[in-house]
C-alpha cells in the first residue's frame, strides 16, 4: 500500500488484504536495516483474522522514500503521521529492536491512540558498542556479517521461517545488504545504530503510557540481552514472554512469537 506522508512516498504492507480502518489495526515497525518483510507471517495472520495491518517501511528503508529520519523521536512522529493519512484512529504497536523504541516513543506521544504495545527483542537503553558503530560506518558489509552472527542463536535453525531448511544467516545478510544498497545509502546501518544508541526518552515515554505492554525477548539474544530490558519492563508494568531464540525472533521462533502476539493482542 502506497501512501504520501509528509510529502514523500511511503509504503506499508497490509498482509494481503486491503486496509479497512474500521477493523482493529496492528502496526508493525521493523528494526535497523530491515523492512516490512520481516513481519510477513505475522502480518498475514492478523490481516486474515479480523485485523487491519500496516507493516511499514521506515523512511529511507526499501520502498519508503528517504532521507532516513534523524532519530527515534522523528521516526515515531512519522509513524503517527502515517496513521493519520491511512485514516487509522487507534492501533496496537508491535516493534522489533529499533522499532520497539519507536513504538515506545509513539505510545508515549499519543497514548490515547495506542491500544497495545508489544516490544520484541528490546532493551533500554539500547546502547551499541563503539566498535560496532565504527564498523557500521567504515565497513558496513562486515557489520552486517557481525550482526547476523550475533542475532541468531545457532548456525542451522530448523524448522524455520519461511520454511524448514531456509538458511536464516544467508537470508538475514541478503535483506540487510539489499536495504543498504536499495536507496544508495552506505551509511544507513550506522544511522540506525546511532539512533538506537542515542535514544534516551524511554522512561519519560513509559510514564505517559496508558495501554498494556508486553515484551517478547529471546533467551539467547546477544544484541539486546533480556537483562537489559528489566528496568523498562518494571516501569511499563510489562508482561514478559521469553522464547528460545536470539535477536531475530521473527525468523528463529515464528510460531512462538505468533502465539505471544495472539495473546498480547487479544481483545
Amino acid at each position: 500500500m502506497k501512501l504520501t506522508v509528509n510529502g514523500r512516498s511511503a509504503y506499508a504492507y497490509t498482509g494481503g488484504k486491503p486496509l479497512d480502518p474500521t477493523l482493529p489495526c496492528v502496526v508493525f515497525v521493523h528494526g535497523a536495516l530491515n523492512d516490512h518483510t520481516v513481519w510477513t507471517l505475522l502480518a498475514r495472520w492478523f490481516a486474515h483474522h479480523g485485523h487491519s495491518v500496516l507493516a511499514v517501511d521506515l523512511p529511507g528503508h526499501m520502498r519508503s522514500d528517504g532521507p532516513p529520519l534523524p532519530d527515534v523521536e522523528a521516526m515515531a512522529d512519522w509513524v503517527l503521521a502515517l496513521l493519520d493519512v491511512a485514516g487509522v484512529k487507534q492501533a496496537a504497536l508491535v516493534g522489533h529492536s529499533m522499532g520497539s523504541l519507536i513504538s515506545l516513543e509513539l505510545a508515549g506521544r499519543a497514548p490515547e491512540r495506542i491500544t497495545r504495545l508489544v516490544m520484541v527483542g528490546t532493551a533500554y537503553p539500547m546502547k551499541v558498542s563503539p566498535a560496532l558503530l565504527d564498523t557500521a560506518r567504515e565497513q558496513p558489509l562486515k557489520a552486517i556479517d557481525m550482526v547476523t552472527t550475533f542475532s541468531l542463536s545457532s548456525l542451522a535453525n530448523k524448522p524455520s521461517y519461511p520454511g524448514p531448511g531456509v538458511w536464516l544467516h544467508g537470508g538475514s545478510r541478503a535483506l540487510m545488504r539489499l536495504a543498504l544498497s536499495h536507496q544508495d545509502n552506505p551509511m544507513l546501518f550506522h544511522h540506525d545504530f546511532s539512533a538506537c544508541d542515542r535514544y534516551a526518552n524511554g522512561e519519560a515515554a513509559a510514564a505517559k503510557l496508558k495501554c498494556p505492554a508486553v515484551m517478547v525477548l529471546g533467551a539467547k539474544d546477544q544484541m539486546t540481552q533480556p537483562r537489559q530490558a528489566q528496568a523498562l519492563a518494571q516501569a511499563l508494568k510489562a508482561r514478559i514472554v521469553t522464547l528460545p531464540a536470539g535477536h531475530s525472533l521473527m525468523a528463529e521462533a515464528p510460531d512462538g512469537l505468533l502465539n505471544a502476539l495472539k495473546e498480547a493482542l487479544r481483545p
